[in-house]
């Protein structure tokens, strides 16, 4: 009996799920085939006159007052942008730029005075703006090795380096031509007696620091051969603390650019004069590139970069102003909604 009804039981089971399966196998059927032929429901909304210009309005009361925003954010930003690099030639070698600078017995030193137009509040950025250089350059881009950045000599390819991979037959690190061109102005500061601490620690992206390159990994053999390019590097230190490197390495991709030198963690006010003691080593005269030096603040939006507030202004002015014409086209044409007075309905309608 217990078995005859274990089996009676079964079999009503079997058929009780069989009948609840077929309903959701239709479902998922029909699911299937509403996705296939895009038949699934879908939100459509009909784009009648009215709700295209109050859409336009819309958009445009909401983009004028954000661009407004960050025009007054970026206009907050003082700015302080000094060239140098024409004014620190001596006057008797003004013609003769180049050999100025290739020469190692001309001095390199230059004073420069700034005037502060606006109280700035601390910290100050200090940049160095570099005109006319192009870091975006195929070669130049593809002239380093990541890996050995990381691991030092224990990675020996440097084919991706060259003409800067090796030199006497010893590889060096760090390879390429980025590393080889390294930045090398320095500056000082000071305002009266008082000279003004320069913070030149943090300026880089912390993942590069930790991830990109090595804590254990020192240069070698750098900037040993006859013709040096840029700076060179202290190679009891190891790379991920050579910030200026890590700044430097990281390239632009437009030919005027700036890279972070430093920090001044003091206010400076209005009227102050600053004092610049620089060293003015970098060639820019071979293809006609200009250094600026640049101290700046910064707002909840960064530096000054008028841009993307000029770009929601014109943005939302082009769409009030595409409302105010659709608007007037629809008062003086107004076409009625479901009218089917339609190219392809004429030839019906004269039937």
């Amino acid at each position: 009996m217990d078995v005859e009804g274990a089996g009676t039981w079964s079999g009503n089971g079997a058929e009780s799920v069989e009948s609840h399966s077929r309903p959701v196998r239709r479902h998922l059927n029909n699911a299937v085939y509403q996705f296939t032929q895009q038949n699934l429901p879908a939100c459509k909304p009909v784009l009648t006159p009215a709700w295209v210009i109050s859409m336009f309005f819309l958009i445009g009361v909401i983009f004028i007052p954000i661009g407004l925003l960050c025009l007054h954010a970026s206009e907050s930003v003082v700015e302080i942008v000094d060239r140098y690099d024409t004014d620190c030639v001596p006057d008797h070698l003004k013609g003769q730029k180049v050999t100025y600078i290739k020469d190692s017995s001309v001095s390199k030193n230059c004073t420069r005075y700034l005037k502060v137009p606006q109280n700035m509040k601390a910290p100050i950025y200090i940049y160095y703006q570099l005109d006319n250089y192009y870091q975006n350059h195929r070669r130049y881009v593809k002239s380093r090795s990541d890996k050995q950045l990381l691991h030092g000599l224990k990675y020996n390819d440097t084919s991706s380096c060259n003409p800067e991979g090796e030199n006497n037959g010893l590889p060096i690190v760090p390879c390429g031509l980025i590393a080889w061109s390294l930045f090398n102005d320095t500056y000082s500061f000071s305002r009266g007696i008082d000279a003004l601490k320069v913070n030149r620690k943090n300026i880089a992206w912390r993942s590069d620091r930790e991830h990109k390159f090595g804590k254990h990994v020192y240069p070698y053999n750098f900037q040993s051969g006859s013709l040096i390019g840029g700076a060179t590097l202290d190679p009891k230190v190891p790379l991920s603390d050579q910030e200026d490197l890590i700044v430097w390495m990281r390239t632009a991709a437009l030919p005027n650019f700036r890279k972070l030198y430093g920090r001044i963690e003091e206010d400076l006010n209005e009227d102050d004069l600053i004092m610049v003691k620089l060293v003015n080593n970098y060639n820019t005269y071979s293809f006609g590139g200009r250094k600026k030096l640049v101290l700046s603040t910064t707002s909840w939006l960064g530096g000054r970069n008028n841009f993307l507030g000029m770009s929601y202004i014109a943005v939302g002015s082009s769409f009030i102003f595409l409302a105010f014409v659709f608007l007037l086209l629809h008062v003086k044409n107004p076409r009625p909604y479901g009218d089917t007075n339609l190219s392809w309905n004429w030839k019906g309608m004269s039937n």
